[in-house]
């Protein structure tokens, strides 16, 4: 890969990180003061993570200019492998199957993210 492309990872990952912040803890304030129920909280947390991470997927693509499965790939293999590690080190639990399926899709929509950032990107200057 080249160093645009590791520069575009790094502008996906920074977005990442700080969109999870910040939904993480506006729905904590809604938590806090509303009433929800839990099957609502859950699908709402699975909308707002996939449109994260095709967002995220398509910054990436754009500002990789190439490549955009791969960048898209790469994002969401870090938000697993992230969500991996805290629940693992954190709690002592690995994924279990839904949480596998769920992050598969995760990683569906960073990788779509990513293709259609590249498409809408201006082509590669060589």
């Amino acid at each position: 890969m080249e160093k645009i492309q590791w520069t575009s990872l790094f502008y996906g990952w920074i977005i990442l990180f700080a969109l999870l912040f910040i939904t993480s803890f506006t729905l904590g304030l809604v938590l806090k003061f509303l009433e929800m129920k839990e099957a609502t909280l859950s699908w709402t947390t699975f909308i707002i993570g996939l449109l994260i991470l095709f967002s995220c997927g398509m910054v990436t693509g754009l500002k990789g200019k190439a490549k955009g499965w791969l960048l898209g790939l790469l994002i969401g293999l870090g938000f697993t492998g992230f969500v991996f590690l805290v629940q693992f080190l954190g709690y002592q639990q690995a994924f279990s199957l839904s949480q596998a399926m769920y992050h598969g899709f995760y990683m569906i929509a960073a990788i779509l993210g990513g293709i259609i950032g590249v498409n809408f990107s201006s082509p590669a200057e060589e």
